[in-house]
């Protein structure tokens, strides 16, 4: 099973792994090719510089050395590297015990550092959610509903908000409820979360909502990742076939409203 987008905080944790290495002092003698790099920041900028020039084996050494320091952006960089199969094999397992790494660290809420323990919270839900075959990481969505719930209220994870209103949707780990769904969504798609706004635009429409409905559908198809546009899609197409002509022309201004106001 392959993280999406973790998503989008991945995207924030990204910036924080370049913004960080600003801040890296100066290097000792090492092993990367010139000299052992001691301090860890230096060694994650080393990394990243190396990642950036197509040398992700040595990339992956520099990295190692950072996060066996307790460098949370290398581990980060290597529970993504491992779980997109990035310059080494695909394996979920060993993301997995990087993704921990960083959330038995934990950091303090607001803190710079506190996008990776976010990203990590969520890959985590989504590894517990199904398990990984093949290793001790088994199946248990009362568990994963829980690293989504601290992602989602500690860290305010769209995501997480996201993935939540749909277990709740379907009552997976909880007792389903349509409120707690409509709640999580919305705060999901407040933050311009597609997922969150097609699935709660769907809601909508299936509760006789049809206008306001169509457009978070038309609105989500708009904002979508080409990973999400097909399935989005296949609700908004199927919500449209279904209403009528007047409804669908208000429904698309409004989308266009909704679209405005959030640039």
């Amino acid at each position: 099973m392959r993280i999406q987008g973790s998503i989008r905080v991945g995207a924030v944790a990204a910036g924080l792994l370049l913004a960080g290495m600003g801040s890296a002092l100066a290097l000792d003698p090492a092993s990367t090719g010139s000299a052992p790099l001691s301090n860890p920041w230096e060694a994650l900028r080393d990394g990243f510089d190396k990642y950036r020039s197509g040398h992700k084996g040595e990339a992956m050494e520099a990295y190692r050395y950072a996060a066996e320091k307790g460098q949370l952006g290398a581990q980060w960089k290597l529970a993504r590297m491992y779980a997109d199969g990035d310059g080494v094999t695909q394996n979920d397992y060993e993301a997995f015990k990087f993704y921990s790494q960083i959330v038995n660290q934990g950091v303090e809420h607001g803190s710079v550092e506190a996008a990776y323990v976010s990203d990590a919270l969520v890959a985590i839900g989504g590894y517990v959610r199904k398990g990984i075959p093949g290793s001790p990481v088994k199946a248990d969505p009362v568990l994963a509903q829980e690293y989504y719930r601290d992602a989602a209220t500690n860290y305010r994870n769209p995501t997480a908000q996201f993935e939540l209103g749909r277990m709740f949707l379907n009552g997976e780990g909880v007792k389903a409820s349509i409120k707690q769904a409509g709640r999580w969504l919305q705060l999901a798609a407040e933050k311009g979360h597609a997922g969150a706004q097609a699935t709660l635009g769907n809601l909508l429409y299936q509760r006789g909502k049809v206008v306001r409905g169509l457009a978070m559908l038309t609105a989500a198809m708009e904002r979508a990742d080409p990973s999400d546009r097909q399935w989005i899609g296949g609700m908004q197409e199927e919500a449209f076939a279904l209403a009528t002509e007047a409804d669908r022309r208000t429904a698309i201004a409004l989308a266009q409203d909704m679209l405005g106001n959030a640039k």
